[in-house]
């Protein structure tokens, strides 16, 4: 069995759950004795099988077995945020946030605001840590003002969650199969192009340098891609200043290092192996170069950042984990450390592995008038 919390495995199935949810999967050739076990458990407890997976937690699954491919969509949830809001007749930006940067607010707000906006963007946050990460920078700033939100702020939590309104039809897209290079090039039609086919598992990370004005705090971000689509992701301040590009991006990858190896832990628990070598994604090549060359040494007088240099470095020398230098127009993580404005954030969104499937959700609602 797997020693991951919430799942488990025997070799040829995979059960996993959250609280009463539970879900079971298996290859094709499996599937009677998957189905055998199921009807054992629902004799023994009381409970109700539901057939094939299309809700868990809130999240719309959609599959199509022919060509491989499996969706994610939150349409449903937060079709109801809006609702519960009353946001539903306000027009929709294109953005997570408005072009104004936010600034903490200087009078005292009443407990009520405050109520009212840890709502909201609690609200906000379940989603872009769920299935949509292209709000997941937006939702970071705006839990920032949690404890004294201004109008201003309640009016940007607004925008974030009619946003997601708008835009409520984009899922999450895993595919087996990998894209061609015209798809690649027609998503990222950067000058500088890696012409290799993209791993099934892709990881990310990148940094803002001091953007935090008021506390020269970094912004960073990772990303991991499997088949395709976000697994997981983070968009967070760095806990302490750094003095250049180099440490805030030695910082980041630190922190992404970390997370992958963990995946690495995840797959073997579960057999899942993959065809290619770990591989950090990074957009600063002097930070890509103090980890791959011995005489590059980074410079530094904060202890911290020098204990990340020797350990990545550490990493990469014994071949646990790999850094890979792409232009910062391929950098999926980007969008992670700051909002983007509509033509890039629209890039981005194709970065991530979303895609529109308006299409799909109209079929599903006329079957179930039909019926």
């Amino acid at each position: 069995m797997g020693d991951e919390i919430c799942l488990f495995t025997n070799g040829w199935m995979l059960i996993f759950f959250y609280v009463d949810d539970i879900v079971c999967c298996c290859r094709t050739e499996h599937l009677s004795r998957m189905n055998a076990i199921i009807e054992t458990l629902c004799q023994r407890y009381e409970m109700h099988y539901m057939g094939e997976l299309s809700w868990f937690l809130g999240i719309r699954v959609i599959r199509d077995r022919p060509n491989r491919k499996l969706w994610l969509c939150q349409d449903s949830y937060i079709d109801k945020v809006i609702k519960r809001y009353h946001l539903e007749h306000r027009k929709t930006p294109h953005t997570p946030l408005p072009s104004e940067p936010l600034v903490p607010h200087e009078s005292p707000a009443t407990p009520q605001e405050i109520h009212t906006y840890q709502q909201r963007v609690g609200s906000l946050n379940f989603a872009t840590t769920v299935t949509r990460a292209d709000a997941a920078k937006a939702s970071s700033i705006l839990a920032e003002f949690m404890h004294n939100p201004s109008p201003r702020h309640m009016d940007a939590a607004d925008h974030a969650l009619l946003y997601l309104y708008g835009t409520k039809s984009l899922a999450i897209e895993y595919s087996a199969e990998k894209k061609t290079m015209e798809a690649i090039i027609k998503e990222l039609p950067a000058p500088e192009l890696d012409t290799d086919d993209p791993d099934h598992f892709q990881a990310s990370s990148d940094a803002a340098f001091a953007d935090d004005i008021k506390t020269r705090r970094s912004s960073e971000g990772y990303l991991f891609k499997l088949f395709g689509g976000p697994v997981d992701w983070r968009a967070s301040k760095q806990r302490t200043v750094t003095t250049s590009t180099t440490e805030a991006e030695l910082l980041a990858l630190s922190s992404a290092a970390k997370e992958a190896i963990w995946w690495k832990r995840f797959f073997k628990s579960i057999d899942l192996e993959l065809d290619h070598d770990l591989v950090l994604q990074c957009d600063n090549k002097q930070t890509v170069g103090v980890l791959q060359k011995d005489s590059n040494l980074i410079r530094t007088k904060l202890r911290h950042i020098d204990i990340h240099n020797h350990w990545l470095r550490q990493e990469v020398r014994d071949a646990r984990i790999s850094v890979r230098w792409v232009p910062t127009t391929e950098m999926p993580a980007d969008g992670l450390t700051k909002p983007l404005p509509r033509q890039r954030h629209e890039v981005f969104i194709r970065q991530l592995g979303l895609v529109d499937i308006s299409d799909k959700l109209r079929a599903i609602q006329m079957a179930a008038v039909a019926k």
